[in-house]
């Protein structure tokens, strides 16, 4: 199966909604050569104890969305972060990357109860993040615009009833419309650090942004007090601690909020919890804001993690850097290991009936495998996606 050929870098909307909000120039955003990763030619890596931007979630309607980078293996203007999706119903994935817009620095997006919004981190000299808008499953586009580049972390933006939040990369706190316009600040950078709560928590850093099932919008940090989970709700004018209380030898680690993603079934968080040899992961599950169950830890050797992802009813799983990867079906339920995927798995997936799925890369081709009821991964469908080398578009 061929995937749709890619768009050239030619949206003249996202060009000039951009040029009448900065007042600057943009026209190095249409520039067809390579540059350097500090010019935004190359995927933007994760951050230091951050997560990758490598995921997957399944959104209300029941599909199922994948990111992934593809292209080069080598830093530079030839690797491109994609959007795939499967319909709840259908067993075959699509390419469905918002056309019209470099996607060399990176994608993050987040489901809402009726559409999905997608941010283009900012590449080929952009200094905002394009945003696109779906309500039917990625077959039309709103575009819109972030005006300033959003935070390299997987839960950068978030979805609600008529709102979204976007996490910036200088940490501020932002929210808007559905199409991406109206945006309103809802904390300068630094504000939750020196809130009482942040205080309480020695906030480093913002992580996520997220809406609690009530609406209300969340934001999510590393600690340095140790065993302070960082996730903070919105009351009035200022953030409230909103996150688990951990115990026991948990109490006495230092915890980062890797995820916090919004999911049909509620929020689901995943927690590192020291750091080296010594690290391990949890899950978290909240169905109405306040009231967290957490999962037992899962250990991690340095707490890295290359790619992860939420599936129905709170499911949720972690790709390691070794290949290894786990699996929760929900809250309370216990971590598994999965048959190591196979080489080239860039993330993975809950498929149809609950099946784990592996989307192995290769240079333009994605290849999709299932893992059987016998533990075995099985190939069950392979896509091309044509990218031109140094098209950067």
């Amino acid at each position: 199966m061929t995937a749709r050929a890619r768009r050239p870098w030619r949206n003249w909307r996202w060009l000039m909604m951009a040029a009448s909000v900065t007042g600057t120039s943009v026209l190095a955003g249409c520039s067809g050569g390579g540059s350097s990763a500090g010019s935004g030619g190359t995927a933007a890596p994760a951050p230091a104890g951050t997560a990758s931007l490598a995921t997957s979630m399944t959104t209300a309607n029941g599909a199922t969305w994948a990111i992934v980078a593809m292209g080069s293996s080598a830093a530079g203007a030839n690797q491109f972060w994609e959007l795939f999706t499967r319909a709840a119903a259908s067993d075959q994935w699509e390419l469905v990357t918002p056309p019209g817009v470099a996607s060399n620095g990176g994608l993050v997006a987040a489901g809402g109860p009726a559409s999905l919004g997608v941010a283009f981190r900012p590449s080929q000299g952009l200094t905002f993040s394009p945003l696109a808008v779906t309500s039917d499953a990625g077959k039309t586009w709103r575009t819109g615009l972030i005006d300033a580049p959003v935070a390299s972390v997987p839960d950068a933006l978030a979805v609600g009833a008529g709102a979204m939040l976007a996490l910036l990369g200088d940490g501020t706190v932002e929210q808007g419309g559905t199409a991406g316009a109206s945006w309103a600040r809802l904390a300068a950078p630094g504000a939750i650090a020196t809130s009482a709560a942040g205080g309480r928590c020695g906030v480093t850093s913002l992580t996520a942004v997220a809406y609690a099932p009530s609406g209300t919008p969340l934001a999510a940090a590393s600690c340095a007090r140790p065993g302070t989970v960082g996730i903070f709700a919105r009351s009035g004018d200022t953030w409230q601690a909103a996150g688990p209380v951990l115990g026991g030898a948990l109490a006495a680690r230092q915890i980062t909020v890797l995820r916090l993603t919004g999911t049909p079934a509620g929020d689901v968080a995943l927690l590192r919890a020291g750091a080296g040899g010594d690290a391990s992961l949890l899950a978290a599950w909240t169905s109405d804001g306040s009231r967290w169950t957490v999962s037992a830890p899962l250990a991690a050797e340095a707490g890295q993690v290359a790619a992860s992802g939420t599936g129905s009813g709170g499911a949720a799983w972690v790709l390691l850097p070794d290949r290894s990867a786990y699996a929760v079906s929900g809250p309370g339920g216990p971590w598994r290991r999965l048959p190591s995927p196979p080489q080239g798995t860039a993330t993975l997936a809950v498929g149809p009936g609950g099946a784990a799925e592996a989307l192995a890369t290769a240079g333009g081709n994605l290849t999709v495998y299932q893992l059987s009821p016998a533990g075995t991964w099985q190939k069950a469908q392979a896509l091309t996606v044509p990218i031109q080398s140094g098209s950067s578009s």
